[in-house]
């Protein structure tokens, strides 16, 4: 699920706080299997982070031009 910085940008701010939110969710979800030994993918982890790093980047640019 890599998302573009582009496709975040195009977003508005309301979808890009529930992307965020999804993401954060999904980081949990995720965390939470790895403890329990029932990750099976680990790589998803730091897509995941990524994702979440790459959409407060573009938050953080929205909101330093306003």
């Amino acid at each position: 699920m890599k998302t573009k910085a582009n496709d975040l940008r195009a977003m508005d701010d309301a979808k890009r706080r529930e992307e965020l939110t999804s993401l954060l969710r999904e980081q949990f979800n995720l965390r939470m299997q790895h403890a329990t030994g029932q990750l099976a993918n680990t790589g998803n982890l730091k897509k995941v982070r990524r994702n979440i790093a790459r959409l407060r980047t573009v938050m953080n640019e929205k909101q330093a031009k306003a």
